[in-house]
Parts: C-alpha cells; structure tokens; sequence
C-alpha cells in the first residue's frame, strides 16, 4: 500500500499501518481490525486496565465480533466477567433483550442481543463498556440501552480509538483518535 492509502498509529507503544477505506463517495476512515492482532490487543488492555480499574467495574460488556479480544484481555487483566453482546438471535438465548444498531462500516441496520444468562449476570451490576473504535456512537448507544433494560449501571466507557467528531468522545477512556477523511 502506498503511504496515501494508510494512516500509520501508535496504540499503548506498538505501530500498526492502517489502511483507508471510502464508507461513502469521498468519505474514509482507517480500519483497525484487532482479530489476531495478539501483540497490539495485549498492550492496549495493558493500557486500559488501570484508568478501568480506577473506575471499579464488576464486569465488561461488549458487542460481537471485533471487540471480543479486546475484552477478553481487559477481563483477563482485571480479573473480571464479561458479557459478549450477540448480533443475531440464537433459540438458546431465551428472553434476550434487543437494541438496534448503524455500524459505520456497514451502513446498514443490526441488532444486538443480550442472552437470558447474560440478562442474570448483568442486572444490578457497574458495567464498563468495551469497544475496538468507536466512531458514530451508534453500537454504543445500543450498548447502553440494552444495558439499561437489564438494570446494569454503567460507570465507564473505554475504546482502543475514538473516531471523528472528538468533542463527543470527552467521557470515553481511549488510547488515541482516528480522523474521518472527507475529500473537498
């Protein structure tokens, strides 16, 4: 890839080139795809362990698929559960709660779930949410309600990067900020 086609980042002192992609005509935004990425995840739970600590969460709820390692680590970090958040609905699941979504990169609605044992474990509990990027707040938002449902208190919010309008993101615990490239 030429140098054009990547916005270079360093996350908790590791250097990944991350290639642009157009979300819609003369709109692009950097992908950073943490899935196998074991060096990069690792440091950026190792970062992001101690101001979620400071926070005092009892567990960590995040949404399907890219988030995932993230979390693992976190909770492997911090010694706590977590709570994966489905984006499609399984008969198992019983009396999951609902919420939708509007993924930047999908540009398409989605629905999250969050199964009946899960509902159990996160009633009543502080909740940190955990994210990979978080960029338009949609997923977020379907986080929150969902969470709210289930009668869990949030108490933080934390995302490898946050992407694009960065005054929205002041209560979100980051590791850095992505731009969105707009061509004039």
């Amino acid at each position: 890839m030429s140098q054009s086609q990547v916005h270079t980042v360093q996350i908790a002192g590791v250097t990944r080139h991350l290639p642009l992609f157009e979300i819609k005509p003369g709109v692009r935004i950097a992908i950073l795809n943490i899935l196998g990425d074991v060096e990069l995840v690792a440091a950026a739970a190792r970062a992001l362990a101690a101001p979620l600590a400071a926070r005092q969460p009892e567990l960590l709820v995040t949404a399907e698929a890219k988030a995932i390692p993230i979390a693992y680590a976190l909770a492997a970090e911090l010694k706590l559960p977590y709570v994966v958040l489905r984006k499609s609905y399984k008969p198992y699941m019983g009396d999951a709660l609902q919420s939708e979504t509007l993924s930047i990169t999908t540009g398409t609605p989605q629905m999250l779930f969050l199964d009946e044992k899960d509902r159990a474990l996160v009633g009543g509990r502080k909740v940190a949410i955990v994210d990979d990027v978080i960029s338009t707040g949609s997923t977020l938002q379907g986080m929150r309600l969902i969470l709210q449902k289930a009668g869990a208190e949030i108490i933080a919010e934390a995302a490898i990067l946050t992407e694009g309008d960065r005054a929205q993101w002041h209560n979100i615990i980051a590791l850095g900020h992505l731009p969105v490239w707009v061509d004039s």
